[in-house]
């Protein structure tokens, strides 16, 4: 999996050396971007995960609050003084706020690290969700097949048994009839066989899983033994 993305917003360039020099003693780093309070009007959402703002102009919060409100991302707000974070708390109550006091920079790492865990189990989660909508379509879709099955099995033979009863009768059927006959039987004998692999391919299926839950038992039997 990437690393996440945080998106430094920030127009101190000290601010900004602080928070990515304070990352380099984790385990994980993020990949930082660093853009100026005059850069952050039209963000694109899809190139970061997170965002923290910081070292701005008091002028400027107001319009990087909306810009950032609009890509829906987890933002952290890194406040000067407590009335700077009171002011910012009315701008903007939906996003994160952390005062810079002593130990600053390590809440900082906590929050951030904390906010991307859970992006990423949420992400995990969406992906989950969709592959499981897909594999139930692709069940309905076997579950439908297997149903028809036997009904496909009675078309076919009808089709075979009047393919080959006409083509059993000689002179019955001109030589163009009974090209086209035979091209109906063989296609009608084509689909029998991939009709018995989607057949044995389920019995296959059942195998597998009767012998999974197999397992399964015995190992939580060995387990409640122990």
């Amino acid at each position: 999996m990437d690393p996440a993305t945080v998106l430094i917003v920030s127009d101190d360039a000290e601010f900004s050396r602080a928070l990515t020099g304070r990352w380099q003693s984790e385990p994980h780093i993020p990949t930082f971007t660093l853009m100026g309070s005059d850069l952050c009007q039209e963000l694109d959402a899809e190139a970061f995960d997170l965002a923290i703002v910081g070292g701005v102009r008091r002028d400027a919060f107001v319009s990087i609050l909306e810009a950032l409100e609009t890509t829906e991302k987890p933002v952290l707000l890194i406040c000067e003084d407590s009335l700077n974070a009171r002011d910012l708390r009315q701008a903007g109550p939906r996003f994160m706020q952390l005062q810079q006091q002593e130990g600053w920079l390590g809440a900082m790492v906590l929050v951030v690290s904390e906010a991307l865990r859970r992006i990423a189990a949420v992400d995990r989660l969406r992906r989950a969700e969709e592959e499981n909508a897909l594999l139930q379509q692709q069940a309905t879709l076997g579950n439908y097949m297997r149903d028809m099955l036997h009904n496909l099995n009675n078309a076919l033979t009808s089709v075979l048994g009047n393919s080959e009863l006409l083509l059993l009768e000689p002179g019955a059927l001109s030589p163009t009839s009974v090209s086209q006959v035979e091209t109906i039987r063989k296609m009608a004998l084509r689909m029998h066989e991939i009709l018995h692999r989607f057949a044995s391919l389920e019995k296959e299926l059942k195998m597998v899983a009767t012998q999974a839950e197999d397992e399964t038992r015995a190992k939580a039997r060995s387990a409640g033994t122990r």
